[in-house]
């Protein structure tokens, strides 16, 4: 049976609707975790990932460094939504001042494309992969590559990354399942 053009054009209007790029990022001042999965209906597909190491210079340069590095992935892969983790408190307030700066240089990067941005905490994103909020990295790791089926297992921080990603997409899926529109509000 013949399918009719308006027929044809609106299943292809849904398909893509339905397929998206998340960039998930796991900030830090010294290595940044990124990882893109293409999500088509609720379906992960690995795309790549990887980490920033910003680890020579002052702290003003690995800013720079970590900019420069996820604005040259984000004009390569154009993510749809960027999902990015909070920070959270430290025992040492420099510490998590520095955590902030490094969050902020990755997520300026990925303003001049107009991602959509969410953010989730350590805890969600540990939740939503592993099932508990206090998973160890290594867990994360081992959820990540099952869930991807991935050949090889990704570094902590790409894992990290992928992770929050993820968690946005399993987040994105509930929430049109229950018809509730966005996962969390955008920070932008």
């Amino acid at each position: 049976m013949p399918i009719s053009a308006s027929r044809y054009w609106r299943r292809f209007e849904t398909e893509l609707t339905d397929r998206q790029r998340i960039l998930g990022i796991d900030p830090g001042s010294r290595l940044t975790g990124f990882g893109i999965l293409d999500f088509h209906n609720d379906k992960p597909t690995y795309v790549t990932s990887g980490t920033v190491t910003s680890i020579d210079g002052e702290f003003a340069d690995r800013l720079r460094q970590i900019f420069e590095s996820m604005s040259e992935i984000v004009d390569e892969f154009r993510p749809d939504i960027v999902s990015i983790e909070t920070v959270f408190m430290h025992k040492n307030a420099g510490s998590a001042l520095k955590l902030g700066h490094a969050r902020s240089a990755a997520l300026c990067a990925t303003f001049k494309h107009g991602a959509e941005v969410y953010e989730y905490s350590p805890r969600e994103i540990k939740q939503a992969i592993v099932g508990t909020g206090s998973a160890t990295k290594e867990q994360v790791q081992h959820m990540v590559v099952a869930i991807l089926n991935l050949d090889g297992t990704p570094a902590p921080d790409a894992a990290d990354a992928l992770a929050t990603a993820l968690c946005h997409g399993h987040q994105r899926r509930i929430h049109a399942q229950l018809g509730t529109g966005k996962a969390i509000a955008s920070a932008r």
